[in-house]
């Protein structure tokens, strides 16, 4: 799939669900100043369609982390279990900001896995 695949009004719905923020690290793009692009949260390897359900607006940093990733390691327990789902979770349920603010707290193992899958504090 090609950013240009994707028709207009699919890309606009995208936009205006975006908020102008990387549905997995919630920067805000007039923040880093860089454009979104569009991410399969299932990723077509794995089966994954090109529909809204599936599509969602990432950072380039946390969409070339992701990759095809499903599953990461939880950091406090060490089991695998699945990353972050931007349209299925909701991101304040898994994660915060710091109190400092600029790092991203995982607070359940997906929040946690996802962080370290996706590299989220070190950019």
């Amino acid at each position: 799939m090609t950013e240009s695949s994707i028709s207009r009004g699919l890309r606009r719905r995208l936009l205006a669900d975006a908020r102008g923020r990387c549905a997995y690290c919630h920067t805000l793009v007039s923040i880093t100043g860089a454009r979104l692009v569009v991410d399969h949260i299932v990723a077509e390897a794995a089966g994954g369609r090109t529909e809204f359900e599936n599509l969602c607006l990432a950072c380039h940093s946390c969409n070339e982390f992701k990759g095809t990733q499903a599953q990461a390691r939880d950091t406090v327990t060490s089991k695998q279990v699945r990353i972050f789902h931007p349209r299925r979770d909701r991101w304040r349920d898994h994660f915060r900001w710091s109190l400092d603010g600029p790092e991203i707290v995982g607070i359940t193992a997906i929040g946690r896995a996802t962080c370290l899958a996706l590299n989220m504090n070190i950019r």
